[in-house]
């Protein structure tokens, strides 16, 4: 299994990076959906994606609309 770095800007405009093991690179979606997972555990929960289906990329498009974040990159870590 490979290890992937996520690099994201957080709601205080901070980069921050993430580990996501993965045998292939994870998408821009696949991503948001672990940082949801991980950073918003209670909100990842509940169906709060009226664009699914409709948009795409719809966990990037929430995760920056209702909690700041934007993911910058994904990379494998070395």
């Amino acid at each position: 299994m490979k290890q992937w770095t996520i690099a994201y800007v957080d709601k205080e405009g901070v980069q921050q990076s993430l580990k996501l093991e993965r045998e292939q690179c994870p998408s821009k979606e696949d991503a948001a959906d672990y940082l949801r997972e991980v950073l918003y555990p209670v909100a990842d929960k509940l169906d709060l994606n009226d664009l699914d289906g409709r948009a795409p990329e719809p966990t990037v498009k929430s995760l920056k609309n209702m909690h700041s974040v934007q993911i910058l990159s994904v990379t494998e870590a070395g």
